[in-house]
């Protein structure tokens, strides 16, 4: 799967949890989930666990906590479908 691919889903995961919608205008691989969309904490494990369901992967911890920015999610979802 593409990384844009990837990537355009990821957005469409996230929208559901960002506060405003306007901040998911330009987004790129270096927005921030937690500080740049506002997504707190405790929903950024929901966010993890669709990402899951979506691209049926597996995510552990150790990935998880590598998971920062929309780049940091696309790398790790690519990493585990190859």
């Amino acid at each position: 799967m593409e990384d844009a691919a990837i990537f355009k889903e990821m957005v469409a995961i996230l929208k559901p949890y960002v506060k405003d919608e306007s901040s998911l205008q330009g987004v790129s691989d270096k927005t921030h989930i937690l500080d740049d969309l506002k997504v707190n904490s405790a929903r950024l494990v929901d966010i993890i666990i669709k990402c899951e369901d979506t691209f049926d992967i597996e995510i552990d911890d150790d990935d998880a906590d590598t998971i920062r920015t929309i780049g940091d999610a696309v790398s790790v979802i690519k990493k585990k479908l190859s």
